[in-house]
């Protein structure tokens, strides 16, 4: 007993889930394990990062020309003092550290004496990130497949009434305050099961039917809208801001530089704060009936918004700025650019909440003089949260400092939701199970955003050519090109090597190895699309015949009934 109560207590964050999941259900419950879920990611992306890219350079810090004084206003820009610290690319050295080479434009300057393992910089920082973007698919299909699994399993079985009611107390629970978290989740739970039975689907007249349609129509037409003018306010704003950037260089004074660089993250925060407004409006316009199918659309919404402004960002940094930042470096300002997009996001969250929740609710009380509340916006949250994942992926390879940040402003998130959640918001009116929620938020971490990601991070490393005068890729055509050079400079300084050069020509060069490695991932994925489905069909089979053996049972019982009747009526 005593050892179960300490393995709960570990749990991060244990006692919390569980009244958010008595007070609010498990729709709003959803929301908090997300943020969970991308705490562990970043964490492990911080652990990668900092062990293998920043402290070995850190062992052997870089000397720069001139050396900047912290202000302050590094915190918002991420420029200034931070562009000469590890927490950028540019400070990267394109050496082997623990060798006492001189320059990094001839590799042959090196001495002949080699240390028993050289710690090639490009070649760690490359494979790093990379195992990173990895191990991160593999976890997340893992967590998804695993979700998927069990969304299936509680959708079938939680539907039955009576195990809830009768057998879904705890009697091992003595401590007061949890045994009143306990009655105030089973409750919660009964409401959700409840409200999903009595939903009914009563057929509307055509009249009604053509205005409903007609709402739609022009719902999605101001959405799309609101997409297509987002993405041109975006674009012209950051062609403004880029030639303004070029003329104030050119002419000095940073200050004045890294401040205008602030006015691109904030318009991209604002739209990402006040339409998602306009789309819960939207919604009530609408007037679904099913609310799993209006937090669905909402989150449909809110995601093409995303998708549409983060296209625009990657096509600015990636085309227009490595173009018009060739002879600089154009990586570590894409990584300031990044970093100021996730500090505008985490400050115009805090200020949604101030203002979005507590001043509204403040504004209505004192208006109607009785205890009113919002309700919590499932929907524009969670895609607050993926929308700052994505950034972080999108960073990584020129931010490596930018986990840190991510998991910062993920423990300052959930503790502030949670305290506005507690007092600014109410139980959702319409409760709802939300037993697939969890799957829906994992898959669309996964293809929308971490598949975003991957493509911007091999478009990179493939296709653009780093700069020339800093970063750990210098004087190279391609960052893809750092394992070829020192593969060769290996094989020529230790012939015994010559097998890993070998291994690099045919595994990793040859592009039919990764055509193998993707026609088995494929593979798995279709023998394991096909094992859920076995299950699902073998899963149904027997709900049938449970039901048939009921209503077996349910006719001989009607017949011995029956049967007495008529026994009975003759006696």
């Amino acid at each position: 007993m005593f050892s179960l109560s300490l393995f709960l207590a570990l749990r991060l964050w244990h006692k919390v889930l569980k009244q958010i999941s008595g007070r609010f259900g498990s729709s709003v419950l959803s929301y908090f394990v997300f943020l969970k879920t991308l705490l562990g990611f970043n964490i492990f992306l911080c652990f990668l990062c900092i062990l293998f890219i920043v402290i070995p350079q850190a062992v052997h810090p870089q000397s720069f020309p001139y050396q900047r004084f912290f202000t302050g206003l590094e915190l918002l820009t991420g420029a200034g003092y931070f562009s000469s610290t590890p927490m950028y690319y540019g400070y990267y050295s394109n050496l082997t550290l623990n060798e006492n080479c001189s320059s990094g434009l001839n590799t042959t300057a090196c001495p002949s004496g080699r240390a028993w393992f050289p710690y090639h910089m490009p070649l760690a920082y490359l494979f790093t990130v990379g195992a990173a973007f990895l191990s991160t698919c593999i976890i997340l299909v893992y967590r998804m497949s695993c979700s998927f699994g069990e969304s299936f399993r509680v959708g079938l079985s939680s539907g039955i009434m009576a195990a809830k009611v009768f057998s879904s107390w705890d009697f091992k629970v003595t401590w007061n305050r949890s045994v009143q978290r306990q009655k105030e989740n089973i409750h919660m739970q009964l409401k959700e099961m409840l409200c999903e039975r009595l939903q009914n689907y009563t057929p509307n007249p055509i009249r009604r039917r053509l205005k409903t349609l007609f709402i739609y129509f022009l719902s999605w037409t101001l959405c799309m809208g609101s997409w297509l003018g987002s993405a041109i306010v975006v674009y012209l704003l950051s062609e403004h801001l880029h030639q303004d950037h070029r003329i104030r260089v050119r002419s000095g004074g940073e200050p004045e530089v890294e401040a205008m660089l602030l006015p691109l993250p904030v318009a991209v925060s604002v739209c990402n704060l006040l339409l998602p407004y306009m789309y819960h409006a939207l919604g009530l316009w609408e007037r679904l009936d099913s609310p799993v199918l209006e937090v669905y659309v909402a989150i449909c919404r809110n995601l093409i918004l995303k998708i549409v402004v983060l296209g625009v960002m990657c096509y600015h940094w990636l085309i227009r700025k490595t173009k018009y930042l060739e002879n600089k470096c154009w990586e570590t300002f894409v990584g300031q650019e990044l970093y100021r997009f996730v500090i505008m996001d985490l400050l115009f969250s805090l200020l949604d909440t101030l203002f979005g929740e507590l001043l509204w609710r403040i504004i209505l009380e004192k208006r109607y003089k009785k205890r009113c509340r919002t309700e919590f916006d499932i929907a524009r949250n969670v895609l607050e949260l993926i929308y700052s994942q994505t950034l972080a992926w999108l960073g990584v390879l020129f931010c490596p400092l930018l986990p840190v940040v991510q998991v910062l402003k993920l423990l300052l998130l959930f503790y502030v939701k949670k305290a506005s959640l507690m007092r600014n918001c109410k139980s959702p009116s319409k409760p709802w199970r939300a037993s697939h929620m969890n799957t829906t938020f994992l898959t669309l971490l996964c293809f929308p955003s971490f598949l975003g990601a991957s493509v911007f991070f091999t478009y990179t490393v493939w296709s653009v050519k780093p700069s020339d005068t800093c970063g750990p890729f210098r004087f190279l055509s391609s960052m893809y090109e750092a394992g070829k050079v020192y593969v060769r400079k290996l094989e020529r300084s230790n012939p015994g090597w010559a097998w890993v050069s070998w291994i690099h020509l045919y595994l990793v060069e040859n592009t039919f190895f990764i055509y193998v490695a993707a026609g088995v991932l494929m593979i798995v994925i279709y023998f394991h699309i096909q094992i859920v489905n076995g299950q699902r069909k073998i899963i149904n089979l027997q709900k049938g015949q449970i039901s048939m053996e009921g209503e077996d049972k349910r006719f001989l019982i009607n017949r011995l009934h029956s049967f007495y009747e008529k026994r009975s009526k003759r006696q």
